[in-house]
């Protein structure tokens, strides 16, 4: 039965769904706040928003249903949410939500970003330029190809900028696909492991249909795998050896580098959303960690905590995500301690040793190229690090 506490009258504020499966996609497109809802949930947001009080709403379930539910806890569930903007004609407080970047950019103006043509068009780039690459000498890529020149600071400066640039377009592809449905979107910092990276939100794109969403999911690395192609195929117009050549094929091979790290799904990457997608999985990645501790629970014994259940997590979803968080699931803890490992064995290492090194050298300051160069080192890595350390932070208080 209802509880006669809580609000009797709510006004939604404008919630966008949609059918998957046996459930239903709700959620708040402005704050990016969305929930997998069982038929009975959204019956319930459909009659409230046709201006049904609460107690009406319990009323007409139980006509429908012939079961008494709890609607004032589901109600109270939404304001959790921020679905609700008033309750009995008062509004309900909620932080204002953040503006997305580019807010001039409307749906209508990044539309062709969804058109077929467009991955048609990509592929059929990237398919001439690896022709080319297997018929042409000249056109080889290896390590020598990123030292394009014998100054040292130019080859830096060119990765440099062109992969900041690169990442920038991959991160905006991202954007710009999503807004095309409708969805804000916002790019921000974060963490992956011990990698501090640039990630768009594109919360709410849950509601969009597959084709759409697979295209905003794989719109970064398509803009990568783009830059490549129309770098080999400017390549193979220009005069072999010559600078400009030189140039295009290091800048083809600087826009692969990024890629690799994409098929590193146990860390939520690009191809982690196609994965989770294809396998009609709702939280691939947090399914997976939670059935990972509750087999290292039961490998080494331990008695839950209070309060916490014991049994298998996965056994609680649908079979066929079932199969797939379990087999996710190795890839995660084999992907992570494979990680974690090298960050003990080689990058901690050879960040302190820098440190310390530029520590003691500012200290002894024997000359000022000396004191120079390890204040440059205290600056960069060491705000490296510091930039890393915030942005996890920031993020935990978040979630």
């Amino acid at each position: 039965m209802d509880d006669p506490t809580g609000p009797t009258t709510v006004r939604l504020h404008p919630l966008a769904c949609r059918s998957d499966r046996d459930e239903w996609i709700v959620g708040r497109m402005a704050t990016g706040q969305f929930v997998a809802l069982p038929e009975v949930g959204k019956r319930v947001i459909d009659l409230l928003q046709e201006g049904l009080s609460v107690p009406d709403v319990g009323v007409r379930l139980r006509q429908e249903t012939g079961e008494d539910l709890d609607v004032r806890e589901f109600v109270t569930a939404l304001m959790d949410l921020e679905f609700v903007a008033e309750a009995d004609g008062l509004p309900v407080p909620a932080a204002p939500p953040e503006p997305p970047p580019l807010s001039r950019v409307r749906p209508r103006h990044v539309r062709w970003t969804l058109h077929p043509a467009l991955p048609v068009t990509a592929a059929v780039l990237v398919a001439a330029a690896l022709v080319l690459l297997g018929h042409r000498r000249d056109l080889s890529l290896d390590f020598r190809t990123l030292l394009w020149s014998s100054h040292g600071s130019l080859v830096i400066a060119l990765h440099a900028s062109a992969g900041w640039a690169l990442l920038l377009l991959h991160e905006t592809a991202h954007l710009l696909t999503a807004r095309a449905t409708g969805v804000p979107g916002h790019i921000g910092l974060g963490t992956r492991l011990q990698f501090l990276v640039l990630q768009t939100d594109i919360s709410g794109i849950e509601l969009a249909p597959r084709r759409h969403r697979l295209t905003a999911y794989l719109a970064g690395i398509a803009v990568n795998l783009t830059a490549f192609a129309l770098a080999v195929l400017g390549a193979a117009a220009v005069q072999p050896g010559t600078l400009p050549h030189r140039v295009l094929l290091a800048l083809a091979l600087t826009a692969l580098l990024p890629l690799p790290f994409q098929l590193m799904v146990f860390m939520r990457t690009d191809l982690y959303f196609v994965l989770q997608d294809l396998t009609g999985c709702r939280d691939l990645y947090g399914d997976g960690v939670a059935y990972a501790a509750y087999l290292g629970r039961r490998l080494l014994r331990r008695p839950p905590r209070p309060g916490s259940p014991d049994g298998d997590p996965s056994a609680l979803l649908p079979r066929h995500e079932r199969r797939a968080v379990r087999i996710y699931t190795v890839v995660l803890v084999v992907g992570t301690a494979a990680c974690l490992a090298f960050l003990a064995a080689i990058t901690l290492p050879a960040d302190l040793t820098l440190l310390s090194g530029a520590a003691s050298g500012l200290v002894s300051g024997h000359s000022a190229a000396a004191t120079l160069d390890a204040a440059a080192v205290l600056v960069f890595l060491g705000g490296l690090h510091i930039l890393w350390a915030v942005t996890w932070l920031r993020n935990r208080r978040r979630k």
